[in-house]
């Protein structure tokens, strides 16, 4: 997936504007963004402030580490149990 070229302080600004009363239609032709763009945005970062969304992005990090974690020790548990459950 390509990285947004807005980091979480832009976008929280661009969701300000909007809630300033400014038309999303002019907002998202003033900034190059689709309306479906806004709108997942808006989903998923409305209402918070720059610090909610740093914290929010830095637990996603931690929580792909944390499953690539979990995936990497099943993988090895489940060669563990294919190597004992054969006859020698």
């Amino acid at each position: 997936m390509k990285p947004s070229k807005f980091n979480e302080a832009q976008i929280i600004g661009i969701l300000r504007e909007a809630e300033a009363g400014a038309k999303t239609a002019d907002l998202c032709r003033r900034h190059g963004i689709s309306t479906s763009t806004f709108y997942a945005w808006k989903a998923k970062f409305g209402g918070m402030e720059v610090s909610d969304a740093k914290r929010l992005k830095a637990l996603e990090d931690e929580n792909a580490k944390l499953k690539r974690l979990l995936a990497d020790a099943l993988l090895d548990q489940a060669a563990l149990k294919d190597l004992l459950s054969r006859k020698w």
